[in-house]
């Protein structure tokens, strides 16, 4: 048992050297969700608390995101998050991903799904409140009917892979 104790210790030890790259950039892209669309700033700041730390090229790191393996763990459910939905790369996305998204958005804020509970156990300020809330659905909705409004009915709906 001792053995073991003194092998699971170096271990973690050397792991603590392996590192993700982190998800960190200054830049505020010209694809950037707020840069594509009118994003009033009540919603902006609903974006950055509650989604932009996943969904997005920048994430805030917390303390022990330098704890091996929690680093790694975090990591993969960033990545995942930025495939699902990457709100720096918005406007990258064809017109109807952006459509599909923005309903995908508000379903999810609709339904409790996002933010996260695990996240918002431990980032207390990511949680949406009824009017935060409100306020995300709402735009998420208005963007969508912009949307429609400019473009074909065929154009909107995905294509199929």
């Amino acid at each position: 048992m001792r053995r073991f104790l003194v092998v699971l210790l170096i271990v973690l030890i050397v792991i603590q050297f392996i590192r993700p790259a982190k998800n960190i950039s200054n830049n505020l892209f010209a694809s950037d969700i707020t840069r594509v669309y009118n994003v009033p700033q009540n919603v902006s700041t609903s974006l950055k608390n509650s989604c932009a730390d996943c969904h997005s090229n920048n994430t805030v790191y917390p303390w022990y995101a330098q704890v091996q393996p929690v680093g790694w763990w975090l990591n993969n459910h960033i990545k995942e998050g930025k495939r699902e939905l990457n709100l720096s790369e918005f406007g990258t996305y064809t017109i109807a991903r952006q459509y599909k998204k923005l309903d995908d958005m508000a379903e999810q804020v609709n339904k409790g799904e996002m933010p996260l509970t695990s996240y918002t156990l431990v980032h207390t300020n990511s949680r949406l409140t009824d009017k935060e809330r409100h306020a995300l659905i709402n735009w998420c909705e208005n963007i969508r009917d912009t949307i429609k409004s400019k473009y074909p009915a065929d154009s909107l709906k995905m294509k199929r892979r």
